[in-house]
């Protein structure tokens, strides 16, 4: 898939996709695909933002997926079916926040010695390595770590308005916070990235967080193969 940003996604016809997704909700694999095509770059990255880890991301849109195939009846266009996705990403991957510091302070609590982290899973070598130079890497990398680094509150708002490219509108609906709200965590979370990166940072945000080519290729028939669906 190209890297754009998914901006269509804001623009959608809610009877188109209520039809797609009763599609899918009968068994039509094609139709699900379509689905997580459209919706793949955006999930991770929002994914991303909360665990702050490339391979737990991939896990959460991976289950997230699973979970909305499973209600997928049950949606009726209240909200564009990218916002609904993106709900079920957050509720996951906030989750998975919860149960790893649950899990790490009950082994800091039996004295086993090891730091209280929430686990992180390895990434397989040589994948998704994008043709850039090396101080476009660099970049991007001070970017990510500086995104990281933003308190929870703060770090989802940034990543779905700066990164993700979502209206304030969109974000308070997806956050279930006021616009008011989003701006004010939004304009900290600028500062404190700016902060940290001693510059404007701007464009170079298009490509931080990349999900493309192989990687997204594999979540997806990973989950269609998980659904036992075919095209």
């Amino acid at each position: 898939m190209a890297r754009t940003r998914t901006h269509t996604l804001a623009i959608t016809d809610p009877a188109a996709d209520v039809e797609l997704a009763q599609r899918a909700h009968s068994g039509d694999g094609q139709a699900f695909l379509s689905i997580m095509q459209a919706h793949n770059q955006r999930l991770y990255r929002i994914a991303r933002g909360v665990v702050r880890n490339d391979s737990e991301a991939e896990d959460v849109v991976q289950e997230a997926y699973v979970r909305a195939y499973a209600h997928l009846g049950s949606f009726r266009g209240g909200s564009s079916l990218g916002t609904w996705l993106s709900r079920i990403v957050i509720n996951e991957a906030l989750g998975r926040l919860r149960r790893g510091r649950r899990k790490a302070e009950m082994l800091g609590s039996i004295g086993s010695g090891q730091d209280a982290t929430i686990i992180q899973f390895p990434m397989p070598a040589g994948v998704d390595d994008p043709e850039r130079t090396m101080a476009q890497r660099q970049i991007l990398h001070l970017v990510e770590r500086a995104t990281d680094n933003l308190p929870d509150i703060y770090r989802t708002v940034f990543v779905a308005r700066v990164i993700e490219g979502l209206s304030m509108e969109e974000t308070a609906d997806l956050l279930g916070l006021r616009p008011e709200t989003v701006k004010t965590r939004l304009h900290r979370a600028r500062h404190l990235v700016r902060k940290q990166l001693h510059e404007q940072i701007g464009p170079v945000l298009l490509d931080a967080f990349p999900f493309a080519g192989r990687r997204c290729a594999r979540l997806t028939a990973a989950v269609m193969e998980r659904l036992g669906l075919s095209i």
